[in-house]
């Protein structure tokens, strides 16, 4: 079923979903109706727009010292000195006009093929990684928390397990298949001292939300056809 946004048809080969495509549509519509964006404007001009579009419109509130001290004492494996992992990984990557569910299944296989036969994962990245790691069997050799993108981060420190781990891993670049060898744990670090990380970390997280709600309350004023995205009742800007 083709994607369309008030009547009007959206083009969802170029996006990893159709939902994310939907998105930048009503973001667009939206950046046409309060006049930052002209018919028939290009890419460059819409990414413009939109940004100009989301300063305005969406408010992300200044975590407070009180909220940064609470986040910190309820997450303490979060700020630590030294602490690092030993990871190996097989990405199968998504771009632009990539067959994304196709891809996802065989990620999906692949990973259900090594957590039989884990002695096999060295020969899988260089046969199939689109990773330059593929080269090395998907060494990443040592990494530090913050070192990757978040959603690679956050599967690779948050937890326990070694081994290749249960599911795969979701991030910009497409599909990982992520094996940990090893923790090295570290040293806990004092608040002073990741006071600015900590207000960073729950910043991005207050405009994740602050996004996604805004998103939901342009949704709740749409025509979706061949598309579903969560709505909000009321609106998040006046």
């Amino acid at each position: 079923m083709s994607v369309r946004v008030n009547g009007i048809a959206v083009d969802t080969g170029d996006w990893p979903s159709d939902e994310l495509a939907a998105v930048h549509e009503l973001l667009r519509q939206r950046a046409q109706e309060l006049d930052l964006l002209d018919e028939g404007a290009d890419e460059a001009a819409r990414s413009e727009a939109i940004e100009q579009l989301l300063a305005r419109e969406v408010h992300v509130p200044e975590p407070t010292p009180e909220e940064c001290r609470r986040w910190y004492d309820a997450h303490p494996e979060r700020y630590r000195s030294g602490e690092l992992v030993h990871a190996r990984h097989i990405l199968f990557q998504v771009t632009p006009g990539t067959p994304v569910p196709a891809i996802r299944a065989v990620a999906e296989a692949m990973l259900k093929e090594l957590r039989v036969q884990p002695e096999l994962f060295e020969a899988r990245a260089r046969e199939k990684s689109n990773c330059p790691s593929g080269a090395q069997g998907g060494q990443l050799g040592q990494l530090q928390r913050g070192a990757s993108v978040p959603e690679f981060d956050k599967a690779v420190f948050e937890g326990s397990q070694l081994g290749i781990l249960p599911g795969l891993v979701n991030t910009r670049y497409g599909f990982h298949i992520v094996a940990v060898d090893q923790r090295i744990p570290g040293e806990p670090l004092p608040f002073e001292a990741v006071a600015d990380r900590v207000a960073s970390e729950l910043r991005t997280a207050a405009e994740r939300r602050a996004l996604g709600q805004y998103v939901r309350v342009l949704a709740g004023r749409a025509e979706l056809d061949g598309v579903v995205l969560e709505a909000a009742a009321s609106p998040l800007v006046q």
